[in-house]
């Protein structure tokens, strides 16, 4: 076989229909659109449009809010820190502060800080530096022998 030999197995591709390029094509004149009307022109959006009556999606009640100025943490769950520090990628000997999580890859980016949870076990006795954590995480670290410091916390506390 060569290079000049290879072809697509029959079928397996189809060409564009060309739309409105004259009689002969089948799709001249209209376009296949039909005759005048709102659907026959461009720009047309009309896709929750429900011929006058009250579209579905304001006949569902609203509930809730989103806040504008929410603020989204990078999660780290204790037992891919203690992974990490398994593999060699962190040092459980110096304190761990979120940008050598960034570092070693765990955390790709920081957002609005980085907040530890306590899924997974922790063995290594390490001090952790993040913006947030929960409690069962803090108490973890602790009862492995670490300390867990946070940012957020203490200014909310």
């Amino acid at each position: 076989m060569k290079l000049n030999e290879l072809h697509d197995n029959p079928g397996a591709t189809k060409s564009r229909k060309r739309v409105g390029r004259g009689p002969g094509s089948g799709t001249g004149k209209m376009g296949g659109r039909g005759i005048k009307g709102q659907k026959s022109r461009s720009g047309v959006a009309i896709k929750g449009y429900e011929g006058g009556q009250m579209p579905l999606y304001q006949r569902l009640p609203k509930r809730g809010f989103n806040k504008p100025n929410r603020k989204s943490f990078a999660v780290v769950n204790l037992g891919l820190i203690q992974k990490f520090i398994d593999s060699g990628k962190l040092d459980a000997k110096a304190p761990i502060t979120e940008d050598a999580l960034i570092e070693s890859g765990l955390v790709r980016r920081k957002l609005d800080g980085i907040r530890v949870l306590a899924k997974g076990d922790i063995s290594a006795k390490l001090t952790l530096e993040v913006t947030g954590a929960s409690k069962s995480a803090i108490l973890a670290v602790e009862k492995a022998g670490g300390q867990l410091t946070t940012t957020a916390r203490a200014a909310a506390e």
